[in-house]
C-alpha cells in the first residue's frame, strides 16, 4: 500500500511555551523539529510514555529537536507546543501523530487551527507545518506489531482482579455540566482544541471544585452542525457556536464563575435553521463577575 505524503499546513502559531523532549546540541544549527502529537495525557504515567519516545526519536539522530503535544486533553496543547518551537527560531515542524485510528477530521482540524493561529498573531514568526500519516498507513507498522505480538506471548498471563475498590462511590457535586460535541463537523473545525483548552483550565482554575463546580465530558454529536464547533452548558442547555480557545476562556470566565450568558457565543432555539454569526468580538480580559464567583 502507497505511503500518503504528508499534508504541508501554512505557518502555524499559537500562545505560551513548549514541552521540549530535548535542546539543541551545541554549536548544531537546525531550524527543523519533531512534534509528537498523542491523544490524552491526562496522568504522568502518559506524559512520561511520550517524553521517553521522544527521547528515543532525538537518539536516532535524524532530528535534533523534539517536543511533543496532546491533542485531546492534556498539557502542552498542540497550540501550546507549535508556539514554544516558534518562540525557538524552528521554521519547521514534522508532525507525527501518535494516534490509531487517527480521525479522518484531524487533518482538516490540524489545517484550520494552524491558520487560525497564525491569523491571531501575525506579527510572529510561525514555522511551516508537516502532518506525517497515521501509524497504521507507515511502511513499518508491520514489524512493530510483529516484536508486540512476540512480546505478548512471553508476558505473564494477566490475572482476574476487582472491577471496584469498593462498593461506594461519591456522588459528585458540580452544578455546572459542559457537553463538547466530538461529531464530524466539529473535530473538523476545531473541536478537539477546545476540549483540551477546558481540560486546561479545569486544572488551572480548579473548576471541580470552584464556585458551584464543573464537570466536563465528550459527547457525539449535538445537532447543529453548521455552528461547529459548538459546546452545550446544563442544567439551563445553553448552547454556544463557533467556539474556539479564547471563546472557552470567555465562557469559562463569565458563564461557569460568573453566572452569565456569554451572548455573542450564544445560540437558543428559535424553531429556524440558524447560521454561524459573523465574529464581532475580541478576547477580552475575563469578566469581573468571575472574580466575585463563589469560593
Amino acid at each position: 500500500m502507497p505511503v500518503p505524503r504528508p499534508n504541508v499546513f501554512p505557518e502555524a502559531g499559537s500562545a505560551e511555551s513548549a514541552a521540549d523532549a530535548s535542546a539543541l546540541p551545541p554549536g548544531k544549527a537546525t531550524r527543523k523539529a519533531a512534534l509528537l502529537l498523542a491523544g490524552t495525557g491526562g496522568s504522568r504515567a502518559a506524559v512520561g510514555e511520550v517524553e521517553a519516545l521522544g527521547r528515543r526519536l532525538k537518539e536516532t539522530g535524524l532530528v535534533a529537536r523534539v517536543a511533543f503535544a496532546f491533542a485531546a486533553g492534556g498539557a502542552p496543547s498542540l497550540h501550546t507546543a507549535l508556539r514554544g518551537l516558534a518562540d525557538k527560531g524552528v521554521d519547521e515542524v514534522l508532525l507525527l501523530p501518535l494516534l490509531v485510528p487517527m480521525e479522518p477530521g484531524l487533518r482538516v482540524w490540524v489545517g484550520r487551527s494552524v491558520q487560525r493561529w497564525r491569523a491571531a498573531a501575525p506579527e510572529l514568526r510561525w514555522p511551516l507545518v508537516r502532518l506525517a500519516p497515521p501509524p497504521s498507513d507507515t511502511l513499518g507498522i508491520k514489524e512493530v506489531l510483529r516484536e508486540m505480538l512476540g512480546q505478548a506471548e512471553e508476558a505473564a498471563p494477566m490475572g482476574e482482579s476487582a472491577l471496584f475498590a469498593s462498593d461506594a462511590s461519591l456522588v459528585p457535586a458540580q452544578h455546572w455540566r459542559v457537553l463538547v460535541c466530538q461529531g464530524l463537523a466539529c473535530n473538523s473545525a476545531g473541536a478537539p482544541a477546545v476540549w483540551n483548552q477546558l481540560r486546561l483550565e479545569e486544572d488551572r482554575l480548579a473548576l471541580r471544585t470552584r464556585g458551584r463546580g464543573v464537570t466536563a465530558c465528550t459527547t457525539g454529536c449535538l445537532g447543529p452542525c453548521s455552528l461547529a464547533p459548538v459546546l452545550q452548558v446544563y442544567p439551563d442547555g445553553q448552547f454556544y457556536g463557533g467556539v474556539d480557545e479564547a471563546g472557552l476562556r470567555r465562557i469559562v470566565h463569565e458563564h461557569l464563575l460568573g453566572g452569565q450568558v456569554v451572548e455573542e457565543l450564544a445560540y437558543a432555539p428559535n424553531g429556524r435553521k440558524q447560521r454561524l454569526r459573523a465574529r464581532t468580538w475580541r478576547a477580552a480580559a475575563p469578566n469581573v463577575a468571575a472574580a466575585k464567583a463563589e469560593a
